[in-house]
């Protein structure tokens, strides 16, 4: 049976029982951690930035839970420093990168890990399309002992997901991680609009049901590559990835609690301050808002050349 911690909209939750060799640990330090949310959420109401909101404990002692999802806007710096933080002070005993397929997990090894050009160029991680990676190598080294793993999806197979749908894609398990419910209308609508909005309002209304299918893939894979890690590391798990991934009544969290009950995930999602309400009621355990990460305008590529 699923418990829930609430505190002003920021909720934390706690599935079934932990095993012998964390339940103490982590109950003391999941009371710290519906504090730290409580803090955070108070804060965001009150319109106090992430910094001055109990950032700091947040990160450097988290909330610890058998899987721990840090959420990040991939581009920001902050997010990283964040992250790496979280990582020294949890001790995992592995780290699930959504950046990385498994394949490339395997290459990541410890005298990897020495050299951050070698290891980026080893990960090809430009040429993949992910943000400057000097920001994520310090989550690599800062718990040299933990294992790495690699929750990513070849495109190859995000695309087949859109078209023959996320359940065929994953084939075995698929039932275990919910990818043969129905989605809910307001849930898919949701999706679909969280994806246009992701891609600037431009992708043709045609393309979103098939990419919400790749969307859930991408989650299942997630939840599945942080059980995987639990039980053959013994835990605890920390996975890297995007807010999105990381929420926990829909997407990677939900679908590892789904698939185990006796698992207990926290998520802290990671936002930036632009001035707009906080949600009221957000899906993570908390949300620490930090300064914006200086870019350009991602749409400006699809904005149509004024008329001559």
């Amino acid at each position: 049976m699923s418990a829930r911690a609430c505190s002003g909209g920021a909720w934390l939750v706690r599935a079934g029982s932990v095993a012998p060799r964390a339940r103490r640990p982590v109950l003391r330090r999941l009371a710290r951690g519906v504090l730290a949310a409580a803090i955070l959420q108070m804060a965001a109401m009150a319109g106090v930035t992430g910094a001055m909101a109990g950032q700091d404990d947040v990160f450097s002692d988290p909330p610890v839970a058998d899987i721990v999802f840090l959420g990040e806007i991939h581009d920001n710096a902050f997010h990283h420093e964040n992250q790496a933080r979280a990582v020294e002070a949890l001790h995992p005993a592995a780290i699930v990168f959504e950046m990385l397929t498994p394949e490339l997990a395997l290459l990541a090894g410890p005298q990897m890990r020495e050299r951050s050009d070698l290891l980026a160029q080893t990960l090809k991680w430009q040429e993949r399309g992910w943000p400057d990676f000097n920001m994520y190598y310090p989550i690599f080294t800062v718990w040299p002992s933990a294992a790495i793993y690699g929750g990513g999806v070849p495109l190859a197979i995000a695309r087949q997901a859109m078209e023959a749908g996320a359940a065929v894609t994953f084939g075995e398990d698929a039932d275990l991680f919910g990818l043969k419910d129905t989605v809910a209308p307001e849930v898919q609508a949701a999706l679909e609009a969280e994806l246009l909005a992701a891609h600037c309002d431009a992708l043709p209304p045609e393309l979103l049901p098939g990419m919400v299918e790749a969307q859930r893939l991408r989650d299942a894979t997630i939840a599945q590559t942080a059980l995987n890690a639990l039980r053959e590391t013994g835990g605890p798990v920390v996975v890297i990835t995007g807010n999105g991934h990381a929420r926990m009544d829909r997407a990677a969290p939900a679908m590892v609690v789904r698939a185990d009950p006796s698992v207990s995930v926290v998520a802290i999602a990671q936002t930036e301050d632009d001035g707009a309400p906080p949600e009221v009621n957000p899906p993570y355990s908390a949300v620490v808002v930090t300064p914006a990460a200086p870019r350009a305008d991602p749409c400006a590529t699809f904005s149509k050349p004024a008329a001559q």
